[in-house]
C-alpha cells in the first residue's frame, strides 16, 4: 500500500476552490460540492476527493514513535 497517497492526489492546490467559486480559506458548502461531485472529469474527481477527505479526521502534529 502507498504511504502518503493523499499527498500525492492533491495535485492542484486550490483549483477546486477556484471552479466552485470560494474564495480561498473559506470552506466549501457541503450542497455545492455534492453537486460538483456528480460532474464528470477533473471537477467531479475533485469534488469525490474533497468528499472523502472530509470524512476523515483531522492530524494534529506528528505521529510518536513506539
Amino acid at each position: 500500500m502507498v504511504k502518503r497517497w493523499i499527498a500525492g492526489a492533491i495535485k492542484r492546490k486550490g483549483a477546486l476552490h477556484k471552479a466552485l467559486g470560494v474564495p480561498k480559506g473559506r470552506k466549501i458548502p457541503a450542497a455545492k460540492l455534492a453537486r460538483a461531485a456528480k460532474a464528470k472529469g477533473r471537477l467531479g474527481r475533485q469534488a469525490r476527493l474533497a468528499v472523502k477527505l472530509r470524512s476523515f479526521p483531522r492530524h494534529h502534529g506528528p505521529r510518536k514513535k513506539r
